[in-house]
């Protein structure tokens, strides 16, 4: 019976349009092609059928024929085709490129190495020049290293912004506070949840010196200055090869931390969010956004400001859109805004993907 009911259940989320084949096109993307025939992209994973005789059978390619068919009753999305060049990503490169080539979490930033001169004394130093590092123990000639600045701070005081998210100075130091604010999660909820650093270049190990390393810069990046912090490379330190689905629980109060822009978010922006690997989110994790209810007082039955505010009605929560998750860290992840009907705002809560309130 509840094999039966969870095949049901399925099939109802079938796009009533849905192709019965589909030629995968160069271009395409797995959330794209989930929504050609599922109304619930994350379901996915539901209807999928993997070739186990293949090499990494979870993978899609331009090319590839998918067909859907009922297999014991319950529809199946199957796959042939050639499978060459490269797989399709889960989302748009370019909308999360930055994100995941740029900006990283680190628990403990002063613990770093850092930048602590620059050739001829320079404020700033570009690719070709020399930066002389304090702190890298144990560097080889060679070696290759990130150079990225401390940005904002997640989490950790009891009356920051209410956003969860301050703005750093060059020593990683938080610039200001906002005193006053009431307390809620994130920074205001006093937990500290690691810091944003931006990576504006790339350098190698030339020398090192007792405690300083001496570090040319690559082509590539920014502007490096005093106080930049400096971490071992990594190659391929992201992976785009996931699949849309629902998490098997939801962080009790997940929420937005920031938005990319600042200010509000739409459809294919970044998020960062107060949920990680600890909480057992992973890539792919799809998420529905909602702006928490507020409480109004009652003034139509109380002529009273008083007894009106006494008398207080919790509003329900708005339902904004859903994200997915794109790159995860111990206690914050990067999401993409997949669809909306409204901005997404710092602070907005984290439900399943199916809540409907």
């Amino acid at each position: 019976m509840l094999l039966t009911l969870a095949t049901a259940a399925i099939a109802a989320e079938l796009r009533e349009d849905h192709p019965t084949t589909y030629t995968v096109k160069k271009g395409d993307t797995l959330w794209d092609i989930a929504g050609r025939f599922l109304k619930k992209p994350w379901l996915w994973p539901e209807i999928w059928q993997a070739n186990p005789q293949v090499q990494n059978p979870h993978l899609i390619y331009p090319g590839d024929v998918l067909s859907l068919v009922y297999i014991d009753g319950q529809p199946q999305i199957t796959s042939e085709g050639p499978r060459v060049g490269e797989a399709v990503d889960t989302i748009p490169l370019s909308d999360v490129e930055p994100f995941l080539k740029h900006f990283t979490v680190v628990e403990d930033v002063e613990a770093l190495p850092y930048v602590i001169g620059l050739e001829d004394d320079r404020l700033y130093s570009t690719a070709g020049q020399l930066a002389y590092v304090r702190g890298l123990a144990g560097a080889q000639p060679g070696q290759v290293v990130d150079i990225a600045r401390p940005v904002h701070s997640f989490g950790g005081g009891d009356y920051a912004n209410h956003a969860g998210r301050s703005p750093l100075d060059f020593r990683g130091d938080r610039t200001h506070t906002h005193w006053g604010n009431p307390p809620g999660f994130g920074e205001a909820g006093g937990e500290f949840l690691g810091y944003e650093l931006q990576i504006h270049a790339t350098g190698e190990v030339t020398q090192v010196q007792g405690e300083v390393a001496v570090v040319v810069l690559r082509e590539e990046g920014r502007e490096i200055r005093v106080g930049d912090r400096v971490m071992p490379s990594e190659a391929q330190p992201y992976d785009l090869q996931f699949q849309p689905r629902a998490p098997e629980s939801v962080p009790e109060e997940a929420r937005i931390l920031s938005v990319a822009d600042g200010m509000g978010a739409g459809p294919r922006l970044v998020v960062a969010i107060s949920a990680g690997a600890r909480d057992g989110i992973r890539n792919g994790h799809t998420f529905s956004i909602w702006h928490e209810g507020a409480i109004r007082p009652d003034t139509v039955r109380h002529g009273n400001l008083m007894s009106a505010k006494a008398d207080e009605v919790e509003m329900p929560d708005d339902f904004l859109g859903h994200l997915m998750v794109f790159r995860t860290f111990d206690k914050v992840s990067y999401a993409l805004v997949m669809d909306g009907i409204r901005p997404v705002s710092q602070g907005d809560l984290l439900k399943h993907p199916d809540a409907t309130q």
